[in-house]
């Protein structure tokens, strides 16, 4: 092998609210393995001035402080050798930016960077500015997705109806994924994966394209919507070396993190993916040739994504996941705090997984809809048969964990994936991932075997795909 050039890598990142994962992948002789990841956490969470506590809004220059300070950590002679990078992240949420203002790039110890220059923040998925009785307002979409508050169009009409002179300043959206791609390879109009396209609202997957007609009608601003590709494509080069990758590597469209996560595990057809970080998903592969009804059941749990090459998955995209753990070490940490006492937040996590893996079983009983559904946003969280001897932090945790993967089940049941075939479980998510409770709760509820992936899937994913 002595002078034989090194082989290419490829880099694969995942744009996700809390954290930033990065991993690089490289041929071996059983395909391509994971050679370094990296994570960084974002911080990003800042408050809605328009929306108020209903916003939910990142701070973009924090995200992109993430991504830096994670390729940083890679090992340079191994990003010198990155030849293609893919890009994912969470679906539905919108960034706008100035095309000509996106960022500026600056050049720093491990090569240049570039840091956000003028763009808005990152309204998420996770935003409920968009009450049932706004949405009701807006025009019919032709789609098989139903409409919801977090979804990019939706946060438009918002902001078209209730704050007109914010949208004035911008003349590009997308995720904050397009926005990475766009700014990487200098794209004059964004671009976008049906995948992302579609979990925005008012697009038609079978046609591939916008609803412009009725958008243009009711006054929303067509000239804001990215242009719309097919996911595993490439959407340009690089414009000049970024942390000493080389200038000119290819950078495919953004992809959803829910399908890359996804990709990184499923093999056979006979998998069902239960995928539980911020949010939580079930899926099962639709059979090939299959297309979505043309529009959509409201009160259906069960919604079809793009997958690849024009496959879908059908998927029991649950509100509630890690969030709802996080939500409940939040509710923990503000008690010891009015009672006098500081406790760090990862050490509430540490003790309350601790004490669950204590308690083999509890009685209590928690339905965790905190953030509502869907298919019935008005369905929030109850707790129901509390007993005196259930209420010690390992009965609640356990109970909590237990909840969290039953409410995925009433979506996407049991008997439904007997019948459909499914002879396994693969497990992704970070959730899933650093909680052996909710691992143990899969187990206990899936009368399948269950294999888990990594933290890092959804980046893995995205690398695997190019």
């Amino acid at each position: 092998a002595a002078g034989r050039p090194a082989p290419a890598c490829v880099l694969g990142i995942d744009l996700g609210t809390t954290s930033v994962k990065a991993a690089l992948l490289e041929g071996a002789e059983r395909g391509q393995v994971v050679a370094e990841s990296c994570s960084r956490e974002t911080q990003a969470h800042t408050s809605s001035l328009e929306a108020g506590p209903q916003g939910v809004e990142l701070y973009v220059h924090r995200i992109i402080r993430a991504l830096n300070e994670c390729l940083a950590a890679l090992p340079q002679q191994q990003l010198q050798r990155v030849s293609h990078i893919g890009i994912s992240g969470q679906m539905h949420g919108i960034m706008f930016w100035k095309k000509d203002k996106g960022c500026k790039w600056t050049e720093g110890g491990m090569g240049p960077s570039f840091e956000p220059e003028e763009v808005s923040h990152l309204v998420t998925w996770q935003d409920s500015r968009c009450s049932p009785s706004f949405l009701s307002s807006l025009p019919l979409p032709q789609s098989h997705i139903s409409l919801a508050t977090g979804f990019g169009c939706a946060t438009v009409y918002w902001y078209l109806k209730k704050s007109p002179d914010f949208l004035k300043s911008y003349d590009a959206s997308g995720t904050i994924h397009d926005y990475v791609v766009a700014m990487l390879c200098d794209l004059k109009k964004p671009l976008m994966s049906v995948q992302n396209a579609a979990s925005w609202g008012y697009f038609n997957c079978r046609n591939k394209s916008w609803n412009t007609d009725t958008l243009k009608k009711s006054g929303f601003p067509v000239h804001l919507l990215p242009e719309v590709g097919d996911p595993g494509t490439i959407a340009g080069r690089t414009i000049r070396a970024w942390h000493g990758i080389p200038k000119g590597a290819k950078v495919g469209i953004a992809l959803g993190d829910f399908q890359c996560s996804v990709y990184s595990c499923l093999t056979e057809r006979t998998d069902a993916v239960l995928n539980i970080s911020t949010s939580a998903q079930l899926t099962i592969s639709m059979p090939l040739g299959f297309q979505p009804p043309e529009t959509p059941d409201p009160s259906s749990p069960v919604t079809y994504f793009p997958y690849f090459s024009g496959d879908y998955l059908a998927v029991a995209a649950s509100l509630n996941g890690g969030n709802v753990l996080a939500t409940f070490v939040d509710m923990v940490a503000r008690w010891t705090e009015e009672l006098g006492l500081q406790v760090e937040e990862s050490a509430i996590y540490t003790k309350i997984i601790k004490a669950a893996l204590a308690q083999h079983d509890s009685k209590l009983s928690i339905h965790p809809t905190v953030f509502g559904e869907r298919h019935i946003p008005e369905q929030l969280a109850t707790v129901t048969n509390i007993a005196a001897s259930d209420l010690s932090l390992g009965h609640v945790t356990r109970a909590l964990c237990r909840g969290v993967v039953e409410n995925l089940c009433s979506m996407l049941p049991v008997q439904h994936l007997l019948e459909v075939g499914v002879r396994r479980i693969l497990g992704s998510g970070s959730a899933l991932a650093r909680n052996e409770v909710l691992r143990q709760e899969v187990e206990r509820i899936f009368p399948f075997p269950a294999v888990y992936g990594k933290d890092v899937d959804a980046a893995v994913g995205a690398a695997m795909v190019m």
